[in-house]
């Protein structure tokens, strides 16, 4: 199976339970639940997403193999040595890989022959995804972000992120999910500062779930 990818970068976790966890990100390309063109917006399953996942990027690319995606996933987390010492910080090489594979919708990609090639490099894997596909029982983190109106699939995983509110996807209809973690996120945009606010009122209110915030987006990381 070949392999589109958008972008692949070193960064920081910023959302749900790993946020602060340094990471490589192979974000995919493409996405069921809407096309990425604005003029197709109003016409999506989901119309609230912020995410560029169109085409390839100056750091992703078409990868003929699972072998060719691993290895250069594993560069960008070896890359990380070279940016330290630019910065004048020692690098103690300690803490097992982390990648994030995300999109649009990684699951219409990521298979089994990524993941093992990826776990020979010695990578924790994790996936971000919609849920409307089953996610492959070899990954070691699985993040589910359901949106309304969408099929909803995989009902098991170690967190549920809830971008909150969603009118026709409301907490209560997942809180009961075989998950570890539930989170939830408020919807980003021109009510940000209200969706946080209610966000806050329903976790406090219903203490199974927890608040996740962007924080990669407070900090200016990408």
């Amino acid at each position: 199976m070949s392999y589109t990818v958008k972008e692949i970068f070193y960064t920081l976790q910023g959302e749900g339970a790993q946020a602060g966890r340094a990471a490589v990100f192979c974000r995919f390309s493409g996405c069921n639940l809407w096309t990425g063109r604005e003029e197709d917006r109003s016409r999506a399953v989901c119309q609230f997403c912020d995410t560029d996942f169109v085409g390839t990027g100056p750091d992703g690319g078409r990868f003929s193999t699972a072998t060719e995606l691993a290895d250069a996933i594993d560069r960008s987390w070896s890359g990380r040595a070279d940016d330290l010492v630019k910065a004048g910080i020692p690098d103690s090489g300690a803490g097992r890989k982390y990648v994030v594979c995300t999109g649009g919708e990684p699951l219409l990609q990521l298979d089994d022959a990524l993941i093992d090639a990826l776990h020979e490099r010695s990578f924790e894997v994790a996936v971000e995804t919609n849920g409307t596909k089953p996610a492959p029982a070899s990954l070691d983190w699985i993040c589910v972000s359901p949106k309304a109106g969408a099929p909803f699939v995989q009902t098991s995983g170690n967190e549920l992120k809830l971008v909150y509110p969603q009118e026709h996807a409301l907490p209560e209809k997942f809180e009961r999910l075989d998950f570890e973690h539930f989170f939830l996120q408020p919807m980003d945009g021109a009510e940000t500062a209200l969706n946080t606010e209610r966000a806050i009122e329903y976790c406090l209110a219903h203490p199974r779930w927890r608040l996740s915030i962007q924080t990669h987006k407070l900090v200016g990381l990408r």
